[in-house]
């Protein structure tokens, strides 16, 4: 039997065990992301459920609002400093560190992936209220998944522990993190390239791209099993129904648009980095992040929480949306500014654009106060010491910038735009 099994690993392994231990990867953190998503939906549900059965009662109403997501990222933040102080943020900066030769084993350490998938299970579930998101620190566990499996690796072959396929994991993992989120592997691929590394092999790009398929498959897969969708399908996906999605003419809109986020970009950096410098200049916050982190984190949350309370200024700011609905509805097809006049008669009830739109406001206002407002708001959130990400923020930002410079240009040629043939519709959903 000891002989036939031998036989047995020597054929299973003759690929190269590295690509098992791939498989498992991916198939880890799949099911890991999608339980999560699953989690996440029903903690917020339970506080849409709260907020609307709690009755007209200015008081309690934002109360229910507030105290919700402030109670969550307090123990977001306590549960995962308290293991460990290397579980807060994105991770990303960090994995850099380690991927250009760095030796960080805390930030690798397996107590950090409880931590970890705690806290973020938590401040995901505070919803459009935080406006932070999932990518940077599922990398983190990704990669933290990928140590654990090197190590079991080498157990289980009984080889001496290899830089190299240990960095090769790793590598492979930040494709893994991407893909389990979005459900894209070979995004999952580029962001490994273009944002991780700096010295990237061919060897690498086929491994990350084999975890990263596994893992996006078997994400959308269980979406079918657990009857979301009837077939595997795109996260976010558009549904531009025209044969010219744009014409030649709106390139320079276009142009307009890449000029605008490289700006909001460069000004956001800006801001960001003299909003962390000052928080660790005034006595008071800098205390309470030495010592106090979870009263920090309810203080700045309050703040938040009480900004988007619906009945209040979040009114303008679409603040019922949860982060995925965000992106959703900034991707409608329609064009917001001509549906908005005869709302009465064209909208259905429940349609998320209606969240948009304001009778004192329009559409065009409410997008430049969510502009103005969110950008202050998720600079200061970036400095809560609590396990979250910054890319789906920056991507939903980006994609309401786009929309307002849409729905701008519809309203001012209501025909559309052509260089040649008839004349075609602006899509505002293109932009964003």
């Amino acid at each position: 039997l000891a002989g036939c099994l031998e036989w047995v690993k020597r054929q299973l392994f003759r690929v190269g065990e590295d690509w098992y231990f791939l498989f498992i990867l991916g198939v880890l953190m799949a099911t890991i992301s999608f339980t999560m998503d699953i989690i996440v939906a029903r903690l917020y549900a339970a506080h849409t459920w709260l907020y609307r059965e709690i009755g007209d009662i200015g008081v309690l109403k934002y109360l229910s609002w507030t105290l919700y997501p402030t109670a969550l990222a307090a123990f977001s933040t306590g549960f995962s400093q308290s293991i460990t102080p290397h579980s807060g943020g994105s991770g990303i900066p960090e994995l850099k560190t380690i991927l250009m030769g760095v030796v960080l084993e805390d930030y690798l350490a397996i107590q950090n992936f409880g931590a970890k998938v705690v806290g973020l299970t938590c401040t995901l579930t505070c919803g459009s209220t935080l406006f932070l998101g999932k990518v940077g620190p599922y990398v983190h566990l990704s990669a933290m998944a990928a140590a654990y499996l090197g190590k079991m690796r080498t157990t289980v072959t009984r080889e001496y522990e290899n830089k190299f396929k240990q960095h090769e994991m790793l590598v492979a993992a930040q494709a893994v993190g991407v893909a389990t989120v979005f459900g894209a592997p070979i995004s999952g691929v580029l962001f490994s390239i273009e944002v991780m590394s700096s010295h990237f092999a061919v060897r690498d790009y086929w491994r990350g791209f084999f975890a990263a398929t596994c893992g996006a498959f078997m994400f959308r897969l269980l979406a079918v099993f657990n009857s979301e969708q009837e077939t595997i399908a795109a996260v976010f996906k558009s549904d531009l129904k025209i044969d010219f999605p744009f014409d030649l003419l709106e390139t320079f809109f276009f142009l307009i648009l890449g000029i605008i986020c490289g700006i909001v970009a460069c000004a956001y950096l800006f801001c960001q980095r003299w909003m962390m410098v000052a928080v660790k200049k005034n006595r008071l916050t800098a205390k309470l992040l030495a010592t106090d982190k979870p009263v920090y984190t309810v203080l700045v949350v309050l703040l938040l929480a009480s900004i988007t309370f619906p009945p209040g200024l979040g009114q303008f700011m679409a603040s019922r949306l949860t982060m995925k609905e965000y992106l959703t509805s900034l991707f409608d097809n329609r064009t917001w500014g001509s549906l908005a006049p005869n709302a009465s008669g064209v909208a259905k009830p429940g349609e998320l654009w209606q969240e948009w739109d304001h009778p004192s406001a329009t559409i065009y206002g409410t997008l430049a106060f969510f502009l103005l407002m969110k950008f202050w708001m998720l600079i200061l959130a970036t400095t809560l010491p609590l396990p979250a990400g910054y890319f789906m923020p920056i991507f939903i930002y980006g994609a309401a910038i786009g929309r307002l410079l849409g729905e701008v240009v519809a309203l001012l040629f209501p025909e559309g735009l052509h260089s040649e043939g008839p004349p075609r519709p602006i899509i505002p959903a293109g932009y964003a």
